[in-house]
């Protein structure tokens, strides 16, 4: 069955989202198609103008419409404290769980040799210099835990060997409401090496 070459440009277009099917992206265009009018003009809208108005803060990397973004003009966060994160939807995560109050710096990529990926010399250059002037002094490395992660960690573990700053990494391990007997070797490893000690002998 052939359909309007309108509709199946936007199902296309649907499809390049992430996690999108052919079959969810036809249920997609068939709802923009079923909205009223000005719901479409103001979905268009709304993308079109994207790219104009949003941009990245300059000091975090985090996306933003003005500038400082949000986080960074903040008075009310501890600005001792710099989380590292490898994405800025790892920001919003963290953000979203509300549990950490410091500032961000957002590295726009990872280490991955198999992938050709490193991390990008002028945004580890920033993440220096803003330690030195911002007063920062602890790092919270929180990359993801996987080799990438690691490698990504390391990497920053190095650079900043020149910096006079405590640097911690999120611990990572088995998850709350989770069950031993399910748990795979490196969870369990990165459990017992993630350990907390409650007790010290006297």
């Amino acid at each position: 069955m052939s359909l309007p070459d309108s509709f199946e440009r936007l199902t296309v277009l649907f499809r390049k989202l992430p996690g999108v099917g052919a079959k969810t992206a036809r249920r997609m265009a068939f709802f923009v198609l079923q909205q009223p009018v000005s719901y479409a003009e103001e979905l268009a809208a709304c993308l079109s103008g994207l790219k104009d108005r949003i941009f990245t803060c300059s000091r975090c990397g985090n996306i933003t419409d003005r500038e400082p973004c949000a986080v960074c003009s903040d008075l009310l966060r501890d600005r001792s404290t710099l989380c590292v994160v490898e994405t800025v939807e790892d920001l919003i995560s963290i953000e979203q769980a509300g549990v950490y109050s410091g500032l961000y710096h957002v590295l726009g990529g990872r280490v991955s040799p198999l992938d050709g990926e490193d991390l990008d010399e002028e945004c580890l250059a920033g993440l220096v210099r803003r330690i030195g002037e911002d007063r920062i002094r602890e790092v919270i490395i929180a990359t993801n835990p996987r080799i990438e992660g690691d490698l990504t960690f390391h990497a920053i573990v190095d650079r900043l060997g020149e910096t006079d700053v405590s640097v911690s990494r999120l611990a990572y391990g088995l998850p709350v409401g989770g069950s031993i007997e399910f748990a795979d070797r490196t969870t369990l490893l990165a459990s017992l090496e993630s350990r907390v000690t409650v007790k010290r002998k006297e």
